[in-house]
């Protein structure tokens, strides 16, 4: 197990004294770089110094970094570092995301989405 734990960001949203995820998709997030620098895929150096980065070019480009757009970065050094590490270039990455899209529209409400193999059309 991590010893690592999330810490309260400017304006985001808390549980009992301790943060909580705006959208399930960000505690996701969170949770695949933590068990992939547990697995070995990045150093937490690494990780940070990439998120760190993501960050500031986020800032550079005009992102007034009051929080909300954290996991976004967050996501941003995850796919980064992913396709850095030879785990999965961008154009996979993009390709599963399409995917999922795919299966996540034809999906009812309330069910699991399931991936089929039509939805990785060549």
């Amino acid at each position: 197990m991590s010893a690592w734990a999330p810490s309260l960001l400017p304006g985001q949203p808390e549980s009992d004294g301790g943060p909580v995820f705006r959208e399930p998709w960000e505690a996701h997030a969170f949770a695949m770089a933590v068990r992939l620098h547990e697995q070995g895929l990045f150093t937490w150096p690494q990780w940070a110094a990439t998120l760190a980065d993501e960050i500031e070019r986020a800032q550079e480009a005009g992102d007034p970094d009051v929080g909300d757009t954290y996991y976004h970065h967050w996501l941003a050094a995850l796919e980064r570092l992913v396709a850095e590490q030879g785990a999965a270039s961008p154009d996979e990455q993009e390709r599963t995301r399409d995917a999922w899209r795919r299966a996540a529209d034809r999906t009812p409400h309330g069910q699991p989405i399931e991936l089929r193999s039509d939805d990785f059309p060549n």
